[in-house]
């Protein structure tokens, strides 16, 4: 990585650092000045934010096996929730075993930037063979279910999320300010402040319930709060981290917003019909990491899929 690239990349995480020294300043404030309301969550969600954005910086800082292995291991994580969540049989532990096993595959197709291959590894490869290898142990009853949950789950956690990773094997001579850790960076960033504007948005000025049967606390004053952000934030940041022109620019936030909010959405259903709340405890104040990464599982593969088409082909 060059000087420059690393400036740009070093300024932005500067910015990002900024504003949580801000956000925590603000946090502070509403918990003396507003007694009465609970702010308990919101500050445990502002400390662990100060873990990830530590753990992230270092992994595309230093070099890009080291950002795709980080990556991999956080789709290890979120299959990991996802399956200790869905109901399964005790014949499904094999197929288990090869979709953990997947995940080094297609991690491996980034790292390699075959792009043929990464593409369709899980669609078509694994999508074949966990069912076959279901059938061969001779468990009949609920292997649609099972099957269907499998391929679901591997799609969401490791093929979605994989598409993150793959911003890192884009050519660098393609007008990238920052290289393909500044459209990695810009995607995360966009995603993650795209969650906190529509739950800070929705928390103080939310009235109107979008799906109160899936997720009572998504508003649409929340829903639009997101939107307006995510949109003047990615027109901000892109001559600084990625090829995208300003009409470019302003798509991609319409995108990552929307994008962000169906994902969120679709794994909160999942957790309505299971009859959990999070997907795990391992990030205090958001629950699991599959509940940090579900709108990153949507707005990865649409975000590197459109600016693919426009820049990469």
């Amino acid at each position: 990585m060059s000087t420059g690239l690393s400036n740009n990349l070093i300024l932005v995480l500067a910015g990002i650092i900024m504003s949580l020294v801000a956000a925590t300043i603000v946090v502070a404030f509403l918990m003396h000045s507003r007694p009465h309301q609970n702010y308990a969550e919101l500050e445990s969600r502002i400390r662990t934010w100060w873990a990830i954005v530590f753990i992230f910086s270092i992994a595309i800082l230093v070099n890009r096996a080291a950002a795709i292995i980080f990556l991999a291991f956080v789709s290890y994580l979120a299959l990991k929730e996802y399956l200790s969540m869905i109901p399964t049989r005790r014949s499904d532990r094999q197929a288990m075993f090869w979709a953990y096993l997947s995940i080094i595959g297609q991690y491996y197709w980034v790292y390699k930037s075959w792009y043929g291959m990464f593409i369709i590894f899980i669609p078509v490869f694994i999508f074949l063979l966990l069912p076959l290898r279901m059938v061969l142990i001779g468990e009949i009853k609920g292997f649609l279910r099972s099957a269907g949950t499998l391929h679901w789950g591997l799609m969401i956690t490791v093929f979605g999320l994989s598409h993150s990773a793959y911003l890192l094997a884009l050519p660098a001579d393609s007008g990238i300010s920052a290289g393909g850790a500044g459209l990695l960076l810009y995607l995360v960033f966009l995603t993650q402040i795209n969650d906190i504007a529509q739950y800070v948005c929705g928390k103080l000025l939310g009235h109107h319930k979008v799906t109160p049967q899936v997720s009572p606390n998504k508003t649409y004053e929340g829903l639009l709060g997101g939107v307006i952000t995510t949109v003047l934030l990615a027109f901000i940041l892109a001559p600084v981290l990625t090829p995208l022109n300003q009409v470019h620019a302003i798509m991609a936030g319409l995108i990552i917003s929307f994008g962000g909010f169906i994902g969120d959405l679709n794994i909160s259903a999942i957790k309505r019909d299971l009859g959990i709340k999070d997907s795990g405890a391992l990030l205090p104040g958001h629950g699991g990491v599959l509940d940090r990464v579900d709108s990153l599982s949507y707005t990865a593969p649409l975000f590197f899929h459109f600016n693919y088409y426009l820049y990469f082909r």
